[in-house]
């Protein structure tokens, strides 16, 4: 499997990029996600996914491995395929799509184009003992609440001018630390002490 490109990016646009290694050029599908985080970059190295099909090999490109594992995950699901994996992940960050399995949001699944509720219940059951796996949050009960609080505190610190990756990564260890956390004003201040 090729597990990066490090090279020079000779095409991009929201959907794929080109990436030059070595006098070879290579088509690298991408998320809106990794789009955002890549766009203003000339030099990358991406982490890519080789997916493989009797008559094709596609590439297929993340800015970050949180991102590479869960489109993993969702290819794991019955009935979700590379489009509809990237699809959701060009709507929801890694982490959205995380807490949404964690506190079986259907709906925020449903927002997306091409899932109906079957199959966003499927991937909410097929992922979630995963994902309490490998963050250990079986003993912290994510609401919806705590899914709007998080989004409205991780707009404002990103409006503030902090990465937006860094932010995630902030806000996910103060929820695993301080679940009683409540409300906006207080996760900002605390993400803040985090931050600076």
């Amino acid at each position: 499997m090729i597990a990066y490109i490090k090279g020079k990016i000779t095409f991009k646009n929201p959907t794929f990029i080109l990436v030059e290694t070595g006098g070879i050029g290579y088509h690298v599908n991408i998320s809106l996600q990794t789009y955002g985080k890549i766009e203003k970059l000339e030099d990358i190295k991406i982490l890519t996914y080789l997916h493989i099909k009797e008559d094709s090999h596609t590439l297929f490109g993340f800015a970050d491995e949180a991102e590479r594992a869960t489109f993993r995950h969702l290819l794991s699901v019955s009935g979700v395929g590379t489009n509809t994996a990237r699809i959701i992940l060009s709507g929801m960050t890694a982490e959205e799509v995380r807490m949404c399995i964690l506190s079986e949001n259907v709906a925020a699944f449903n927002k997306v184009k091409g899932i109906g509720p079957k199959t966003a219940k499927r991937i909410i059951l097929d992922l979630k003992d995963k994902m309490v796996k490998e963050s250990g949050s079986e003993d912290i009960s994510i609401t919806p609440k705590d899914n709007t609080i998080r989004e409205e505190a991780l707009q404002a610190l990103v409006a503030l001018g902090f990465a937006k990756a860094r932010v995630e990564k902030a806000l996910t260890a103060i929820q695993r630390k301080s679940p009683e956390i409540g409300s906006v004003e207080v996760l900002i201040k605390t993400a803040l002490k985090n931050l600076s």
